[in-house]
This record gives structure tokens, C-alpha cells and sequence, in this order.
């Protein structure tokens, strides 16, 4: 194996005793000792996992197949971080809510991450909308996992749910808009400053329109698994104003407000 190896080759040189015994020991025995060595290493530091508070586990999880057919409203929430190289210091966040069952897209950018910034654009967005913002499904990070976003949603009755840690499936819908819209309309390049962040806001206020009301889109109808073969099937290429318009549980206000 590895230390015959390394023998072979000059970069190590064992007492039969001490090899018999290596070669002898589990792995558990080797983390067990290896543990001081390690911790020295890492300067005392240990890897932080995902915070499993209160809070975190009184958020409903719902994975990428609970969805079904929602009725417009129900919307994935996620940031887009134009940090560029280098998440040091503070950049421009972009804000994004994709709405389930129409594909309806908003963004909107803020000068940091930061948890009151969020509700406070999550408000400007809902007064943009033309349907009622039901629902918020989001990520395990803390800018969303918090009081702030909690009380939020509880007092403006919307429904907030979370995906499973390290599981971006989950959140399928709203990553496909961070590469086909975001990325690919403003890149991977550092953004800072009040003023930048001002002048993304109307990239994307003229962009909102392009998206929901020119922009044709697939959306999935169906997934089957034959063997190891996956087939999907996809609904006719529609906008989504098309797409609400075509819903039956869509207000005729808000019909009127988008016609």
C-alpha cells in the first residue's frame, strides 16, 4: 500500500514493530490518536457545521418534489454574491425570489448581507407583485435562518420553509434563475458601494420586464427514472405572464393589473 510505498521510494523508514502495529491499526484508533495533532493544526479551530438551533428546527423543510402545484405565490428566496476572487470585505448581494408555479422572477440588490435589508427588500418586492407572496422557501443560511425573517413572515402571513442542508436540488427553480437571469445578465465580477447597488436596481427594474412578460421558459412537467435513465417531460415554452394568466386560481384583479 501506501507505505510500502513510500519505502520504496526513500521518504519513509519504519521499525518492523512500529510497521507491524500501523499496518495492525483501525481507522477510528488513527483519528482517536491523530486528534491532538490535527486540532494543532488547525490552530484550535474546528469546522463549523450547520447551526442546529430552536429556530432552525421549528422551520418546515420542503424538498424539491413537495412542491406539486402550488398556486402563485410560492416563491424560492436566495442571494447571488458578487464578491468576484474574493468574499473578503463588503460587496453587493442580489436578492432573488422565483414564484413556483408561474416562473415569475424578481431581484433586487443590496450594499451587504444583512437580515433587516432582507425583509425590508422582500417588501419592496411585494409591492411590485401583482399576486399575494404565500410563501418564502429558502436556504440554511443565517441571513434567512433568524428572528428578523422569522417575524417577518409570521406578521405579513406568509408560509417560510427551508430546504435540507447541502441539498441545492431542493432549491432547483431559483438556481436555475441565478445562472439564466442573474449571472448571465451582470457576470462574476466585484460590485461595492451604495451607488452600485443603486444603479443594479434599475438593471433589474427594466429587467423584471423583459423576464416575466418576453421571456419564454421550459418549465417540468413530469420526471420518470426507467432503470438508470431519467426521462423529463416539459410544458410548451410560455412567459410567465403567460403562465399566470392560464392560472384558474388568479384574481381577476390581477389579471386586469397585468394585461
Amino acid at each position: 500500500g501506501l507505505i510500502d510505498a513510500m519505502e520504496r521510494h526513500g521518504h519513509l523508514q519504519l521499525e518492523r514493530t512500529i510497521k507491524d502495529s500501523l499496518l495492525s491499526m483501525s481507522a477510528a484508533t488513527m483519528d482517536r490518536l491523530l486528534a491532538a495533532v490535527r486540532d494543532t493544526a488547525r490552530q484550535g479551530r474546528r469546522r463549523s457545521g450547520i447551526n442546529n438551533t430552536a429556530l432552525r428546527k421549528s422551520i418546515a423543510v420542503r424538498t424539491f418534489a413537495d412542491w406539486n402545484d402550488p398556486a402563485p405565490g410560492f416563491f424560492e428566496m436566495d442571494m447571488v454574491l458578487h464578491c468576484g476572487k474574493s468574499t473578503a470585505g463588503s460587496y453587493v448581494h442580489s436578492l432573488v425570489l422565483t414564484d413556483i408555479a408561474t416562473g415569475w422572477t424578481e431581484a433586487i440588490a443590496m450594499v451587504a448581507r444583512e437580515q433587516t435589508l432582507i425583509t425590508e427588500s422582500v417588501g419592496e418586492v411585494r409591492r411590485k407583485l401583482t399576486f399575494t407572496v404565500r410563501g418564502l422557501d429558502v436556504d440554511n443560511d443565517s441571513a434567512f435562518i433568524n428572528d428578523t425573517l422569522v417575524a417577518y413572515c409570521r406578521d405579513n402571513t406568509i408560509e417560510l420553509t427551508r430546504c435540507r442542508a447541502y441539498k441545492k436540488n431542493d432549491q432547483a427553480w431559483i438556481e436555475q434563475k441565478n445562472g439564466a437571469v442573474i449571472r448571465r445578465m451582470v457576470g462574476y465580477g466585484r460590485l461595492e458601494g451604495v451607488q452600485t447597488a443603486a444603479v443594479l436596481n434599475q438593471l433589474y427594474a427594466s429587467a423584471r420586464l423583459y423576464v416575466n412578460f418576453f421571456q419564454p421558459s421550459f418549465k417540468l412537467l413530469s420526471k420518470t427514472r426507467e432503470g438508470a435513465r431519467v426521462i423529463r417531460k416539459y410544458h410548451p415554452p410560455a412567459t410567465p405572464c403567460e403562465r399566470l394568466l392560464d392560472r384558474n386560481d388568479v384574481s381577476d384583479e390581477c389579471r386586469r393589473t397585468v394585461k
